[in-house]
């Protein structure tokens, strides 16, 4: 429901789990609390499940940033030195340019500054 919320999050450098839709809403719940996290969700009975849970009003993922930065208290700083990886959430270092040459398109590869890996999936 919220996946590009996510995504963009982790643009952002916060660490924003995903799970996937299929838990049941205590579970959810339950692991958001385990981890510290906030919840948030588009689902109104989900968000009524606890103090740390936020639910999102808007629709369009532009909106949804500014409501989740705004609500938060968060700032917008995207940068290499912050991101963090897209797909799992992992962190990123710094990799040479021979590390990722086997899976790094050539125009890439010739002409980025520098590369970055993540530790978890190691896209």
């Amino acid at each position: 429901m919220l996946g590009s919320l996510a995504r963009w999050l982790r643009f952002f450098g916060y660490d924003a789990a995903f799970l996937e839709p299929g838990p049941e809403d205590r579970v959810l719940a339950d692991h958001a609390r385990a981890e510290g996290r906030w919840l948030l969700t588009r689902d109104r009975e989900l968000a009524s499940s606890g103090p740390r849970t936020m639910l999102i009003r808007a629709d369009d993922l532009e909106d949804q940033l500014i409501e989740v930065l705004g609500r938060l208290g968060l700032r917008p700083e995207a940068t290499l030195e912050n991101a963090r990886c897209s797909e799992c959430n992992g962190e990123l270092t710094d990799v040479t340019r021979e590390e990722v040459a086997d899976v790094t398109p050539p125009h890439v590869l010739a002409t980025a500054p520098r590369f970055r890996r993540c530790t978890g999936c190691r896209r």
